[in-house]
């Protein structure tokens, strides 16, 4: 017999409907353990299924044992990535539509998923119509006080739309992550490519000040910051390459104390990129300069092992880790990108100590615009937004609803072993209940025991498929 342990302590076992998830309370159906599936045909998307029995029958075949004894990193939440075209599309659509698709997306009602944390780029990312700074001046000029400095690209759109999902919920966590800083702060004057430099370090350092001050006089907190989007990439656009050493000397000389002298209680996250360079930010961490300013790592997985978020982890874990990019590609399928998501982002980095699982474009249109000359093309969003309020809710919805919709912010991770097949992660609520994702990655239905105080209740998955059990 196989067996899955996932630790949990003395809990109340018939936990009531008290103890269910905000927005899994009124879709329960009769039975201990609430479910809902998404299968790889689409035929079951986020379906509540008929409950399940705790029972003390002997388990048949592999085991998922819940125990809550063993417990990890406090979740910050579950979301998406903001880009400047997915709030102009937002933005784009008649008031009521707009306002029923927000509280949809981050409301904690019985058909709201409770989308806890979002992705923002400061300044353009390669998902805005146009390539923008905060400070653009005419080519040969500079602007070392920054006294040009002005929120004004993000006032027609971001503003206006996250104004709308804070009011929705105050509580979502933000973070906030550069793809460029202004073209006359680089050593090509370009919007792509080019590094930071050092002559401007301390203004730039200044730069991200006035962001985080401008977005709080407009009532928007930001929670944390990465330094720069994807580091060792200077081919988007816009874009930057900024190798380990000098992302720590940015930090520890004129980032951090400049947050410092600010009084910004904004964390500091290095890296924000692909899983085949722990080295880099370990490299950050392990500056003694840095280190005190850093807040924690975040990884995107175009390459390399989500494994290695634990590496780093483990050599620093006082430090956080989050998981903050992964898009869907609009050529490729339903089917093929349910199970690998999940299985890597909403089950295998929580796994590997993710406080955060992001997915790239939360919306684009049904082309995949709008984006810069030169940005991705075939970046799908979680939605396909439409003329006429026309919204299709795409795989990422999915993917991210399973864990959004029922783990909150401040569930703590349980302890879980795999033991090769039916990949899956355990929380804790804050409200004392208990949520298991599990995604079938085989090519044929699993059924499986999941034990809880001694107590077993009987599932099958189809082949592919995602539920999310609740108790």
């Amino acid at each position: 017999m196989k067996t899955i342990r996932i630790a949990t302590s003395l809990l109340a076992l018939a936990a009531g409907p008290a103890l269910l998830p905000h927005s899994a309370l009124a879709q329960r159906r009769s039975g201990d353990v609430a479910a809902w599936v998404t299968t790889p045909d689409q035929s079951q998307q986020l379906r509540p299924q008929a409950g399940l029995a705790f029972g003390k029958a002997a388990p048949a075949g592999a085991v998922i044992e819940v125990d809550d004894s063993q417990r990890f990193q406090t979740m910050d939440g579950f979301g998406y990535c903001l880009t400047g075209g997915s709030a102009e599309l937002l933005h784009a659509m008649s008031a009521p539509a707009r306002a029923k698709l927000l509280r949809e997306l981050f409301g904690s009602g019985p058909q709201d998923i409770g989308v806890s944390y979002l992705r923002l780029s400061i300044g353009a990312s390669d998902l805005d119509a146009t390539v923008f700074s905060y400070d653009d001046l005419p080519a040969g000029q500079t602007d070392p006080t920054l006294a040009r400095f002005s929120l004004a690209p993000d006032e027609p759109h971001l503003i206006p739309v996250l104004k709308e999902i804070l009011a929705i919920n105050p509580k979502i966590k933000l973070l906030g992550s550069p793809w460029s800083p202004p073209a006359w702060m680089k050593t090509n004057e370009a919007t792509k490519g080019g590094s930071l430099k050092p002559e401007y370090y301390g203004a730039y350092a200044q730069y991200f000040v006035k962001y985080l001050q401008g977005m709080r006089a407009q009532g928007i907190t930001i929670d944390a910051i990465t330094v720069q989007n994807e580091p060792l990439h200077p081919g988007n656009n816009p874009s930057l390459l900024m190798t380990a050493e000098p992302q720590a000397e940015f930090i520890g000389r004129h980032l951090g104390p400049a947050f410092q002298r600010a009084g910004l209680k904004t964390k500091i996250i290095c890296y924000d990129h692909n899983c085949d360079k722990p080295e880099y930010p370990l490299t950050v961490l392990g500056d003694a300069t840095a280190r005190p300013f850093v807040d924690g790592s975040a990884f995107h997985l175009y390459a390399g092992p989500i494994e290695a978020l634990s590496k780093v982890h483990d050599a620093y874990p006082q430090k956080n880790v989050y998981f903050t990019e992964q898009w869907t590609g609009s050529k490729t399928s339903f089917a093929s990108n349910l199970g690998w998501h999940v299985k890597n982002l909403e089950i295998g980095a929580p796994r590997n100590w993710a406080k955060a699982v992001l997915e790239w474009n939360l919306a684009a249109d049904p082309n995949q615009n709008p984006h810069t000359p030169g940005g991705c093309t075939e970046c799908l969003g979680a939605l396909t937004l439409a003329p006429g309020d026309q919204v299709t809710r795409n795989v990422a919805y999915y993917t991210v609803a399973h864990a959004s919709k029922f783990v909150p912010a401040g569930s703590v991770r349980l302890g879980s072993t795999n033991a090769g097949v039916l990949p899956n992660v355990a929380y804790r609520t804050p409200s004392g209940g208990h949520v298991l994702l599990v995604v079938n990655d085989q090519a044929s239905p699993q059924s499986f025991s999941l034990r809880y105080q001694g107590r077993t209740a009987a599932a099958t998955l189809p082949a592919g498929a995602v539920a999310t059990y609740v108790w």
